[in-house]
């Protein structure tokens, strides 16, 4: 019982060190190892709010896994990394050194390929947004475990319905309709808390601010995240939307986001973002509550965090947290899933076409 409770006071101090200003100062788990110079100050808007404004791609953090022990940790032919703890959060300096190491030494495959004029494999090698080397081994921090929650009875119904063209391992797809997809694959939206997940490309979120709003620009599927930060009152629970309706605050210089209002249907997960469950069949049900928040640590990075809770679908909360580093020359790119694409149709078409002749 004392241990238990050692360790839940632990957690508690954690918590409190995450969310209150302590994160900022030395480096510590509490801020990922990312210092704040004694004598910095949150710069401010005109306005006087915290200013948070730039471009913040999420492939930064492209290299940690969703889920501990679940793949990641570096890139192709980079050592093998070292046994997998679940009780291991961060690796330690001098394993984070040697990842450095690793990735000092890796060469830039588009630009060698562009110097060649070998355009074709500099398009399969440029698609993809750089990482960087982190000590953290899972963007889950909460559970402990690193690990995704279990679901409740009315989650694992929910997510035996969905369907994906993403295959389960082992499973046969049928596709007959335009509802044999999931919502990615439709071009409409990757969904909450996914679209705050690194990915292969398209990485780009760009923060900017007005009097009374922050706005979340994501390259990915070209959405954008309007957050009043001027104390109006939620939506009518009536309206539902698939990324939600956000409400922001300032807790000194933290911004907090309260996103509720939720359309159900998009999957909480997505196999794009390394060490996700397979399937993108993690449902997602409109009672979902997701609570963010945004630190800026000093001129060149921020951290932030991204709780889920939904009663309906799990057994508890998850939380991920990781650091976001400022990227002035990060290119975005046009997103135009939709033009001339004829993906679905072609899918339907084959499968089709495969069961009338085997």
């Amino acid at each position: 019982m004392s241990r238990g409770l050692i360790y839940g006071l632990a957690a508690v101090l954690f918590v409190a060190a995450v969310n209150g200003q302590s994160i900022l100062g030395h480096p510590t788990e509490a801020n990922h190892f990312i210092e704040t110079p004694q004598g910095w100050t949150q710069p401010k808007t005109p306005w006087g709010d915290p200013d948070i404004q730039g471009m913040w791609p999420i492939s930064f953090v492209g290299s940690v896994p969703l889920e501990r022990c679940a793949g990641g940790g570096g890139r192709r032919g980079s050592a093998p990394p070292p046994p997998c703890d679940l009780s291991t959060a961060f690796v330690t300096e001098a394993e984070y050194k040697a990842r450095l190491d690793v990735a000092a030494k890796q060469v830039d495959r588009h630009a060698v390929a562009i110097a060649e004029g070998n355009f074709g494999q500099a398009l399969q090698t440029g698609v993809t947004d750089p990482t960087a080397p982190q000590r953290q081994t899972s963007l889950i921090v909460d559970p402990p475990n690193g690990k995704l929650p279990e679901m409740t009875a009315e989650g694992k119904r929910l997510s035996a319905l969905m369907k994906s063209s993403w295959a389960l391992p082992g499973e046969t797809q049928v596709w007959d309709s335009y509802l044999d997809f999931d919502s990615w694959d439709r071009c409409i939206t990757r969904g909450m808390p996914s679209s705050m997940m690194p990915y292969r490309y398209n990485n780009g979120v760009r923060i900017m601010q007005a009097p009374g709003y922050v706005i979340l620009d994501m390259e990915m599927v070209h959405e954008t995240r309007i957050v009043p930060v001027d104390g109006r009152s939620a939506l009518s629970p009536q309206i539902k939307e698939w990324m939600g309706e956000s409400r922001g605050r300032w807790e000194g210089n933290t911004l907090v986001i309260e996103t509720t209002n939720f359309k159900a249907g998009a999957s909480a997960t997505n196999i794009g973002v390394m060490g996700s469950p397979q399937g993108n069949r993690f449902p997602t049900s409109e009672q979902m509550k997701i609570t963010e928040r945004i630190t800026r640590l000093n001129s060149d990075f921020l951290l932030y965090e991204i709780k889920t809770e939904d009663p309906i679908v799990l057994t508890r909360s998850w939380t991920a947290r990781y650091p976001l580093k400022l990227d002035p020359s990060y290119e975005w790119w046009e997103y135009a899933c939709h033009e001339g694409n004829r993906t679905i149709g072609d899918y339907i078409n084959a499968s089709r076409a495969e069961r009338a002749k085997p």
